[in-house]
Protein backbone atom coordinates (compact mmCIF):
# COMPACT_ATOMS: atom_id res chain seq x y z
CA UNK A 1 0.00 0.00 0.00
CA UNK A 2 2.77 2.47 1.16
CA UNK A 3 4.69 1.37 -2.67
CA UNK A 4 1.52 2.44 -4.37
CA UNK A 5 1.04 6.10 -2.51
CA UNK A 6 4.54 6.79 -3.34
CA UNK A 7 4.08 6.41 -6.56
CA UNK A 8 1.03 8.30 -6.49
CA UNK A 9 2.98 10.97 -5.19
CA UNK A 10 5.83 10.82 -7.37
CA UNK A 11 2.99 11.26 -10.62
CA UNK A 12 1.42 13.99 -8.70
CA UNK A 13 4.79 15.98 -8.27
CA UNK A 14 4.98 19.02 -10.86
CA UNK A 15 7.77 18.92 -13.03
CA UNK A 16 10.21 22.14 -12.52
CA UNK A 17 10.47 24.29 -15.26
CA UNK A 18 13.01 26.33 -16.54
CA UNK A 19 12.48 29.77 -17.25
CA UNK A 20 14.16 32.74 -18.32
CA UNK A 21 13.68 36.26 -18.51
CA UNK A 22 12.17 37.51 -21.86
CA UNK A 23 14.70 39.98 -22.57
CA UNK A 24 17.22 37.65 -22.02
CA UNK A 25 15.99 34.68 -23.89
CA UNK A 26 15.90 37.63 -26.93
CA UNK A 27 19.32 39.12 -26.33
CA UNK A 28 20.79 35.31 -26.56
CA UNK A 29 18.58 34.66 -29.53
CA UNK A 30 19.91 38.14 -31.51
CA UNK A 31 23.69 36.70 -30.21
CA UNK A 32 23.13 33.49 -32.09
CA UNK A 33 22.27 35.32 -34.78
CA UNK A 34 25.25 37.79 -34.99
CA UNK A 35 27.53 34.54 -34.32
CA UNK A 36 25.61 32.78 -37.98
CA UNK A 37 25.97 35.70 -39.58
CA UNK A 38 30.10 36.61 -38.61
CA UNK A 39 30.64 32.59 -39.21
CA UNK A 40 29.42 32.93 -42.90
CA UNK A 41 31.45 36.05 -43.51
CA UNK A 42 34.64 34.36 -41.90
CA UNK A 43 33.92 31.43 -44.19
CA UNK A 44 33.00 33.11 -47.78
CA UNK A 45 36.39 35.05 -46.81
CA UNK A 46 38.44 31.81 -46.48
CA UNK A 47 36.53 30.49 -49.76
CA UNK A 48 37.24 34.01 -51.90
CA UNK A 49 40.81 34.42 -50.74
CA UNK A 50 41.41 31.14 -51.38
CA UNK A 51 40.19 31.69 -55.33
CA UNK A 52 43.14 34.27 -55.91
CA UNK A 53 43.39 37.96 -57.32
CA UNK A 54 43.76 39.00 -53.14
CA UNK A 55 45.31 42.16 -52.65
CA UNK A 56 48.32 42.47 -50.02
CA UNK A 57 48.09 45.00 -47.70
CA UNK A 58 49.54 46.05 -43.87
CA UNK A 59 46.53 45.53 -41.52
CA UNK A 60 46.51 49.15 -39.93
CA UNK A 61 48.37 49.17 -36.35
CA UNK A 62 44.96 51.21 -35.05
CA UNK A 63 42.69 48.27 -34.83
CA UNK A 64 45.91 46.73 -31.90
CA UNK A 65 45.27 49.63 -29.87
CA UNK A 66 41.28 49.67 -30.60
CA UNK A 67 41.71 45.91 -29.14
CA UNK A 68 43.02 46.78 -26.11
CA UNK A 69 41.01 49.61 -25.60
CA UNK A 70 37.61 47.02 -25.30
CA UNK A 71 39.53 44.76 -23.58
CA UNK A 72 40.08 47.21 -20.80
CA UNK A 73 35.97 48.28 -22.27
CA UNK A 74 35.15 44.95 -20.69
CA UNK A 75 37.25 45.05 -17.31
CA UNK A 76 35.28 48.44 -16.56
CA UNK A 77 31.75 46.90 -17.47
CA UNK A 78 32.36 43.83 -14.98
CA UNK A 79 33.26 46.48 -12.45
CA UNK A 80 29.84 48.06 -13.03
CA UNK A 81 28.14 44.57 -12.35
CA UNK A 82 30.30 44.15 -9.45
CA UNK A 83 29.28 47.52 -7.82
CA UNK A 84 25.90 47.12 -8.81
CA UNK A 85 25.82 43.86 -6.68
CA UNK A 86 26.94 45.95 -3.85
CA UNK A 87 24.61 48.92 -4.32
CA UNK A 88 27.74 51.00 -4.84
CA UNK A 89 25.66 53.62 -6.75
CA UNK A 90 28.60 56.02 -7.69
CA UNK A 91 31.09 53.04 -8.70
CA UNK A 92 28.20 51.79 -11.24
CA UNK A 93 27.67 54.89 -12.67
CA UNK A 94 31.10 55.84 -12.94
CA UNK A 95 32.12 52.33 -14.69
CA UNK A 96 29.12 52.72 -16.89
CA UNK A 97 30.45 56.09 -17.99
CA UNK A 98 33.95 54.81 -18.56
CA UNK A 99 32.54 51.88 -20.79
CA UNK A 100 30.65 54.00 -22.75
CA UNK A 101 33.71 56.73 -23.27
CA UNK A 102 36.14 53.46 -24.39
CA UNK A 103 33.05 52.32 -26.69
CA UNK A 104 33.43 55.58 -28.39
CA UNK A 105 36.81 55.90 -28.50
CA UNK A 106 37.13 52.06 -30.40
CA UNK A 107 34.91 53.30 -32.92
CA UNK A 108 36.76 56.55 -33.30
CA UNK A 109 40.09 54.43 -33.66
CA UNK A 110 38.20 52.07 -36.25
CA UNK A 111 37.36 55.19 -38.07
CA UNK A 112 41.11 55.83 -38.05
CA UNK A 113 42.09 52.15 -39.50
CA UNK A 114 39.73 53.02 -42.41
CA UNK A 115 41.58 56.59 -42.77
CA UNK A 116 44.85 54.42 -42.71
CA UNK A 117 43.34 51.90 -45.30
CA UNK A 118 42.38 54.43 -47.14
CA UNK A 119 45.82 55.73 -47.57
CA UNK A 120 47.26 52.54 -48.03
CA UNK A 121 44.99 52.55 -51.45
CA UNK A 122 42.70 50.20 -50.29
CA UNK A 123 38.75 51.11 -50.69
CA UNK A 124 35.76 49.53 -50.29
CA UNK A 125 35.23 48.73 -54.21
CA UNK A 126 37.96 47.22 -56.20
CA UNK A 127 39.11 43.81 -54.31
CA UNK A 128 37.46 41.13 -52.46
CA UNK A 129 40.20 41.65 -49.73
CA UNK A 130 39.50 45.27 -48.99
CA UNK A 131 36.17 45.04 -49.18
CA UNK A 132 36.09 41.92 -46.88
CA UNK A 133 37.63 44.30 -44.31
CA UNK A 134 35.49 47.38 -44.44
CA UNK A 135 32.44 44.96 -44.15
CA UNK A 136 33.91 43.49 -41.21
CA UNK A 137 34.58 46.31 -39.12
CA UNK A 138 31.44 48.03 -40.08
CA UNK A 139 29.33 45.64 -39.27
CA UNK A 140 31.23 45.10 -36.14
CA UNK A 141 31.07 49.24 -35.80
CA UNK A 142 27.36 48.82 -35.85
CA UNK A 143 27.11 46.72 -33.61
CA UNK A 144 29.26 48.38 -31.18
CA UNK A 145 26.68 51.11 -31.88
CA UNK A 146 23.83 49.13 -30.66
CA UNK A 147 25.66 48.22 -27.63
CA UNK A 148 26.29 51.67 -26.74
CA UNK A 149 23.07 52.22 -27.42
CA UNK A 150 21.84 49.97 -24.52
CA UNK A 151 24.46 51.14 -22.31
CA UNK A 152 22.91 54.83 -22.19
CA UNK A 153 19.57 52.95 -21.11
CA UNK A 154 21.90 51.48 -18.71
CA UNK A 155 23.17 54.72 -17.52
CA UNK A 156 19.73 56.06 -16.79
CA UNK A 157 18.71 53.38 -14.91
CA UNK A 158 21.84 53.44 -12.74
CA UNK A 159 20.98 57.60 -12.04
CA UNK A 160 17.06 56.53 -11.28
CA UNK A 161 18.55 53.74 -9.30
CA UNK A 162 16.79 51.09 -10.82
CA UNK A 163 19.86 49.21 -11.02
CA UNK A 164 20.96 47.54 -7.60
CA UNK A 165 21.45 44.33 -5.85
CA UNK A 166 18.26 42.91 -6.56
CA UNK A 167 17.58 44.62 -9.63
CA UNK A 168 20.18 43.38 -12.04
CA UNK A 169 18.95 42.10 -15.06
CA UNK A 170 19.21 45.38 -17.21
CA UNK A 171 22.64 45.46 -16.32
CA UNK A 172 23.40 41.97 -16.71
CA UNK A 173 21.83 42.29 -20.60
CA UNK A 174 23.95 45.00 -21.21
CA UNK A 175 26.99 43.16 -19.63
CA UNK A 176 26.53 40.08 -21.37
CA UNK A 177 26.15 41.66 -24.68
CA UNK A 178 29.04 43.91 -24.16
CA UNK A 179 31.74 41.32 -23.85
CA UNK A 180 29.85 39.68 -26.44
CA UNK A 181 31.15 42.29 -28.50
CA UNK A 182 34.39 42.33 -27.00
CA UNK A 183 35.18 38.58 -27.75
CA UNK A 184 33.51 38.94 -31.43
CA UNK A 185 35.92 41.99 -32.04
CA UNK A 186 38.70 39.88 -30.45
CA UNK A 187 37.64 37.15 -33.43
CA UNK A 188 37.25 38.76 -36.14
CA UNK A 189 40.63 41.11 -35.54
CA UNK A 190 42.67 37.21 -34.91
CA UNK A 191 40.84 36.17 -37.57
CA UNK A 192 41.79 38.85 -39.94
CA UNK A 193 45.56 38.90 -38.46
CA UNK A 194 46.22 35.51 -39.24
CA UNK A 195 44.38 34.62 -42.56
CA UNK A 196 45.44 37.89 -43.86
Amino acid sequence: MSDLANNIAIIEEPEETLSMNPRKFILWLFIVSIIMLFAAMTSAYLVRRAEGNWMEYTIPSVFSYSSIVLVISSLTMHWAYLAAKKDSFSSLKTAITITFALGVAFLYMQFQGWVELVNQNVFFVGNPAGSFMYIFTGLHAFHLISGLIVLIFSLVAAFRLRIHAKSLNQLEIAATYWHFLDVLWLYLFFFLVYFH
